[in-house]
């Protein structure tokens, strides 16, 4: 009887899996860029700009360089991975094929973490925006109705979700260059609130230790470049249109964060130590900057494309959690109904992401801490999944050989300086989000157990 990891190949190129289930190829590589982006969000430095600056004595824009080399680690690792399992399940795939149907089923189970709940925290942002815009109406029925909108784009197809998110990408893309031209405008006008370097440098005193830690923080904004990754199945022209998508979209990712950072730590009106001594006010560190220095209706603009910027983040993210759900299905390490398919859409996949979102925004909408306590525990599962892997490249390249011999640069430097740096990310993470990903893992182990019981041995497959 062959394994999972052996029937991984043929499916591959098609799109299509040996018992009918699979995907509809209709996306191209802008559509991969668009998605990737609109998961990123263009402006995701605006909630924690004040945080970063703060911790890293003003040195944030260093920050966001050396967090986009960090996460670059992790992204060379997908494009060495994508070729060799090029399925809609992402790291769950990779994991399987490389490492076995154990360490396979546990990366998919903690990136469900990562993907079921990061889209219900960009809803709560979209509903925090439009209550801030709109006071007369609870943040809880905003958040609500985003999830409602975007899961009917994602349940009308992939394709059409790909054109409405590239027009919203398109209004954050102008909203930024908006900012970007009226910082530089004030810059040039009325000159720096800080020295011209202090965004590399510091303003407090420059302090290596100061911004790793801040890093530590910062590579939270990049969660989503790998969502990508998860529509392998449906993207026309080849996996490596995937590869070169997922690399494309960390370094756009990383040039907009560092230039948008460069300038607003130049307008802003305190000092790091200022901010670190008052932490209440780091949350809105960004909009009091552009208040200060360009206006209230810069404030209002940035404050909607936040709001409509993070429901099609979530958007992102729930196709993806959708297809992540779909891949565990169709091989048997989840209820086989979530496998189906209508149209080439994952339709039941899709619905079973829409109500976790559901129900996990809309209770944190309505709770007064609600934010903290889902920010706490998602990113856990996501860095736990990435360090699975890096181990896959090394497995698979390395220890296996399954591609010649190998590039000891690519295949083993790289995935281990990545697994080093999400280590030590999660080293730093809260206690909150320890306890979780401990916990969360451990349930994980206990239905891999169940799945193993049943199956008689851990390469079948339940009910073969």
């Amino acid at each position: 009887m062959t394994t999972g990891a052996d029937r991984a190949g043929p499916g591959a190129g098609s799109g299509r899996h040996k018992d009918g289930t699979g995907l509809r190829r209709s996306l191209g590589f802008r559509d991969l860029v668009v998605y990737g982006l609109l998961f990123i969000a263009p402006m995701a430095p605006v909630g924690v700009f004040g945080t970063l600056d703060a911790k890293s004595h003003g040195a944030v824009a260093l920050v966001y360089v050396v967090a986009t080399i960090a996460m670059g680690f992790t992204a060379l690792s997908y494009a060495q991975m994508i070729p060799v399992a090029p399925q809609a399940g992402s790291v769950f795939a990779y994991a399987r094929k490389a490492l076995g149907e154990g360490p396979g089923f546990i990366a998919g189970w903690m990136a469900l973490l990562d993907y079921l709940l990061i889209p219900a925290v960009a809803y709560l942002f979209s509903g925090i925006a439009m209550e801030a815009l709109v006071p007369g109406v609870d943040r809880w029925v905003w958040t609500g109705i985003a999830v409602v909108v975007t899961t009917l784009l994602n349940l009308w197809g992939v394709r059409a979700a790909a054109r409405v998110g590239f027009a919203v990408l398109a209004m954050e893309i102008a909203v930024l260059l908006v900012f970007v031209v009226s910082a530089v405008t004030v810059l040039v006008r009325d000159g720096a609130r800080r020295d011209w370097f202090s965004p590399f440098a510091g303003d407090a005193g420059f302090s290596m230790a100061a911004v790793f830690g801040a890093v530590s923080v910062a590579v939270l904004s990049y969660l989503g470049f790998d969502a990508i990754a998860s529509f392998a199945e449906e993207v026309t022209g080849g996996s490596r249109k995937v590869a070169r998508a997922v690399l494309l979209c960390l370094v756009l990712a990383g040039v907009l964060f560092v230039v948008q950072t460069y300038l607003v730590a130049l307008l802003q009106p305190v000092s790091s130590q200022e901010l670190a001594a008052r932490p209440k006010e780091q949350g809105a560190a960004f909009y009091n900057a552009v208040d200060a220095s360009v206006g209230a209706w810069l404030h209002d603009l940035i404050a909607v494309s936040k709001a409509i910027g993070a429901a099609f983040a979530a958007l992102a993210g729930q196709a993806a959690a959708g297809r992540l759900l779909f891949a565990m299905a169709r091989e048997r390490r989840l209820p086989r109904a979530l496998s189906r398919t209508d149209a080439g859409v994952p339709r039941v996949a899709l619905l079973l992401a829409a109500g976790v979102n559901l129900v996990a925004a809309v209770w944190a909408a309505r709770q007064a801490n609600g934010l903290d306590q889902l920010v706490s525990v998602v990113d856990i599962g996501a860095l736990t999944a990435f360090v699975l892997l890096h181990i896959s490249v090394i497995g698979w390249f390395v220890v296996r050989r399954m591609a010649g011999p190998p590039r000891w640069g690519r295949h083993l430097v790289v995935p281990v300086l990545g697994a080093v740096i999400l280590v030590a990310v999660i080293v730093t993470a809260s206690g909150t989000a320890q306890v979780v990903g401990v916990v969360w893992l451990g349930v994980g182990l206990v239905v891999l157990a169940l799945l193993w019981g049943r199956s008689g041995r851990p390469g079948n497959h339940v009910g073969e």
